[in-house]
């Protein structure tokens, strides 16, 4: 496979209610073609679209969260209200008026859909449309485009159930297509020439078309639901949210066996402290009449409480102050 990427230059500033569209088919060097993809940048879309916003850039990354994963200083790794988890909730104050800030759109495969929609009904061609904007990755230093809203493409070739080439079975290799697309776009529009629309042409044809757009799958697709997300706070976040004991949104119940992983996490000495379970309250009880047992008690109560939060387990802790023998 051969890919050709080309950027669509000397479109004009796009502004509220601008016609992206129009902008795009009226600056083609070339007619579009069956099978080629159209990378919108997120910030025109923001403009056209009139999400610009005056004001504190701070307040609007507040207003956009809606769940904060991490913090560092003065930067925020957050869920937005579009689903995505980025560095200050998407909201950009480049390129842009000075003063203001662009958000992002809250269904930015709704975007993708209205925008392809037009652009196939008025080229005449079957093609797709890709929003792009920037967002950092864990573990690695920079930023790469990635694909916030997508249709008429497939945005995730997997090969689940197929071989490699020394026929090993392929169990969880999921090419993320729309991400890969957007990142080869930005290398060729850059961050600074104003360019905001890319054609990429070379994708295999039948990852292009009406049936993945009938379908509805779109950049939601690549979303990692919560119940798969191992990450959903930063290391020093998840303490932190356990010492305020606010359970930060968007994350599924306990797990099944949580429960006698905190018990079992609560590490307590069994001649020292016993600990059960009932129903909903864990019980701590020294076995000792001494000062020893009733530390060892705190300090169990405590970890069952870290433990509990860590895990979502809707449960209390108590201490009882007298041993076991009920003195």
């Amino acid at each position: 496979m051969s890919l050709t990427l080309w950027p669509v230059t000397g479109v004009r500033e796009v502004r509220e209610g601008d016609d992206l569209v129009a902008l795009l088919l009226g600056r083609l060097d070339e007619p579009l073609r069956d099978g080629d993809v159209v990378v919108v940048t997120s910030k025109v879309v923001s403009k056209a679209l009139g999400l610009v916003t005056t004001g504190d850039r701070e307040a609007v990354i507040t207003r956009e969260t809606v769940r904060l994963v991490a913090r560092r200083g003065a930067t925020r790794i957050v869920r937005n209200r579009a689903g995505l988890t980025m560095a200050a909730a998407g909201v950009d104050a480049s390129n842009t008026t000075p003063g203001t800030v662009l958000t992002l759109p809250r269904d930015p495969d709704a975007v993708a859909y209205d925008l392809w929609t037009s652009l196939r009904r008025r080229a005449g061609v079957e093609v797709a449309v890709v929003l792009s904007d920037t967002a950092g990755r864990a573990w690695r230093r920079g930023q790469t485009d990635i694909a916030i809203g997508s249709a008429g493409l497939k945005v995730v070739n997997s090969l689940s159930g197929t071989q490699d080439a020394y026929g090993n079975a392929l169990h969880v290799t999921e090419p993320a297509v729309a991400d890969e697309i957007a990142g080869a776009a930005e290398l060729v529009a850059g961050k600074t020439s104003h360019t905001p629309f890319v054609v990429v042409r070379g994708l295999p044809r039948h990852w292009v078309g009406d049936h993945w757009a009938t379908a509805r799958t779109g950049a939601r697709d690549l979303l990692r639901p919560d119940d798969e997300d191992l990450f959903g706070l930063g290391a020093r976040d998840a303490v932190e949210a356990v010492l305020e004991q606010d359970e930060p949104a968007g994350f599924p119940p306990a797990e099944s066996g949580a429960a006698e992983r905190v018990q079992e996490l609560a590490d307590a000495d069994p001649g020292v402290v016993a600990v059960d379970l009932d129903g909903a309250v864990f019980r701590v009880t020294p076995l000792r009449d001494d000062a020893t047992a009733l530390i060892a008690a705190g300090r169990v109560a405590e970890r069952l409480r870290v433990g509990a939060a860590a895990h979502r387990l809707k449960v209390s802790v108590e201490v009882r102050t007298a041993v076991a023998t009920g003195r």
